[in-house]
């Protein structure tokens, strides 16, 4: 009989992801009004020493998942894997951070075992046995309350949404054997950015630029970026021009993002692009057209032109950090 939740902390060169710990802690709390248990997955290579870490986050059982075959992550063989563990361990619920990663594994492992999945949600909760999950719809406009049918019950969170909360506790590190099966993909190559770079949908700040920005230089909103300690995004046009790269875009057809402030600056505000980011704690919106849709998301909205406007931004937190 399904008993549990069962937790992926997804991880990436060797340190666990923000949503990892989201994951595991949404977990904590199901696996509470269940009165079950609650079990934390990891996969890679090299990975059995970082399991422990996963103790903070109140998981009464850590399964690991070690083997130079998943180094690399390929949808097959994580699915392979994680699905062995899942028929052994017969969780009632199955969470994954909604990251790009997560959400490919997800849609395999629901058609894998033949259960349903609920993708990119901001809030679960239990009703008796039954998971009830709510996500965003039709860009963002409708909040819908859905049930999945099948066990396990798959949901993938979006990051930087649910609280992290540690509840240490004394908890069992168990390595289980890894057969990752027929694996079709090979990784040839991996090219990674040089400087190190908050990833998008775990930033707390985005300063993100628009076609107002002109043309590929964004030393502007990087700079204020970076005394702010948050990180840069772009519109989906300003990735069509080539200005940014894709791993940058904010929108529909990017990223979803859901920091605490978001800075819009020469964004229009295209209903794709406020799919994307409009769930943000706070948004400021600089643009010098007063119709700008973008104002009506905004909690707070500058009339201006983005290039006098940010550098004042730039020098006023520099001043407040001195």
């Amino acid at each position: 009989m399904a008993q549990g939740v069962l937790v992926l902390a997804e991880q990436f060169e060797g340190s666990f992801r923000k949503v990892a710990y989201e994951a595991l802690s949404e977990g904590k709390r199901l696996a509470d009004a269940l009165g079950e248990p609650l079990t934390g997955v990891v996969l890679g290579s090299g990975v059995e020493t970082m399991a422990a870490e996963l103790a903070k986050y109140g998981a009464d059982k850590i399964l690991v998942g070690d083997d130079a075959a998943l180094a690399d992550y390929t949808t097959d063989a994580y699915t392979n894997v994680l699905c062995d563990m899942v028929k052994g361990h017969d969780p009632k619920i199955l969470l994954l951070g909604a990251s790009t990663r997560g959400k490919d594994l997800a849609a395999r492992l629901s058609a894998r075992l033949d259960t349903g999945l609920a993708m990119d949600c901001i809030a679960l909760r239990v009703d008796s046995d039954t998971l009830v999950a709510t996500r965003p719809m039709f860009g963002g406009k409708v909040l819908a309350e859905v049930t999945i049918q099948g066990t396990p019950q798959v949901a993938a969170i979006r990051p930087n949404v649910m609280a992290v909360v540690e509840a240490e506790k004394a908890t069992a590190v168990e390595k289980v054997p890894v057969n990752v099966g027929a694996v079709k993909t090979t990784v040839l190559e991996k090219k990674l950015e040089a400087a190190a770079k908050v990833d998008l949908t775990e930033a707390n700040i985005i300063v993100s630029g628009g076609r107002g920005m002109g043309g590929a230089d964004f030393s502007l909103l990087e700079e204020l970026a970076e005394v702010l300690g948050g990180t840069v995004g772009a519109s989906r046009s300003v990735v069509d021009e080539g200005w940014r790269p894709h791993s940058d875009q904010v929108g529909q057809t990017g990223k979803v993002v859901s920091p605490n402030l978001y800075i819009a600056c020469g964004i229009s505000g295209a209903i794709q692009h406020l799919a994307g980011m409009g769930s943000s704690k706070y948004i400021v919106a600089i643009n010098k057209d007063p119709e700008a849709p973008i104002f009506k998301k905004a909690d707070y909205g500058i009339v201006e032109d983005l290039f006098k406007v940010v550098p004042s931004i730039t020098a006023e937190v520099k001043k407040l950090m001195e």
